[in-house]
């Protein structure tokens, strides 16, 4: 396994600003490069939400093959951890978008339902969540809660890969008359720029506290990955269709990828 169990840290750990070379490569100068993002990858490391098995890859329903996997679903279990990347995602959202431009706070079925759950406590704002089925018929056929025509809706989903998914809930969203134009995700995978692409393509711009990069970094910096598991995680975030077809992966289907 590359994965290395680590014991708890007290605390919150951060690294400075410049990146560090990983061994003796180039450094990770495509992190994001803030303390929240560092520590939100640390802390989803300490909960083993991030796995890394490159002797063995992860075969996604795409097809395409990944030495690395995260389940962001798993921070729920995990109140400390989620408490501090719920208060990192709040003052995120405050200044990229102001929290006084959102009405309502929309989950995304299912993953997105409860951080869209905490961050509306959290904000004092309504909430809603989107099926990815219509139920029913007309405006309100995929939407759960009361959401009047002309809202302003923040989309809240856990992570996002190529953005497939939001597109789904963002026409279900418009239908229903509301206006659409941020989409926040705990994690972005930060490998697949179609991810940005097609969802400003609808008007939305896509907003995250951490992706691979900053994980990368983190698993370095605090142990969690050994040397190969480092090396062949860089390996893929820099070529991740060359990496998969190299190691057993297929090409996914146009428009699949990974189907977040």
């Amino acid at each position: 396994m590359a994965t290395k169990k680590k014991a708890k840290s007290s605390g919150s750990s951060t690294v400075a600003k410049t990146s560090s070379p990983l061994n003796g490569k180039t450094s990770l100068s495509k992190a994001t490069g803030t303390p929240e993002a560092r520590d939100t990858a640390r802390l989803l490391l300490e909960i083993e939400a991030i796995h890394c098995r490159p002797e063995n890859p992860y075969i996604f329903t795409s097809g395409r093959a990944s030495p690395v996997y995260i389940d962001c679903r798993k921070l729920i279990s995990f109140p400390e951890a989620r408490a501090k990347i719920m208060n990192y995602a709040m003052k995120s959202i405050d200044k990229a978008i102001g929290w006084n431009k959102i009405d309502v706070v929309a989950g995304g079925e299912t993953a997105g339902i409860p951080f869209a759950a905490f961050l509306a406590a959290l904000a004092k704002k309504p909430m809603i969540y989107v099926r990815k089925q219509p139920k029913g018929f007309g405006r309100m056929a995929q939407i759960e809660g009361d959401l009047k025509p002309g809202k302003r809706v923040l989309l809240v989903e856990d992570l996002a890969t190529d953005g497939g998914s939001k597109l789904v809930f963002i026409e279900a969203l418009k239908k229903a008359e509301a206006k659409v134009t941020d989409c926040f995700v705990i994690f972005h995978y930060g490998i697949f720029p179609q991810s940005i692409e097609m969802l400003a393509a609808g008007g939305v711009k896509l907003h995250a506290l951490a992706t691979w990069w900053d994980a990368l970094e983190a698993a370095q910096k605090h142990k969690y990955f050994d040397e190969k598991g480092l090396t062949e995680t860089r390996a893929f975030l820099e070529a991740p269709e060359q990496w998969s077809a190299n190691h057993g992966g297929r090409p996914p289907a146009p428009r699949s990828m990974l189907g977040r």
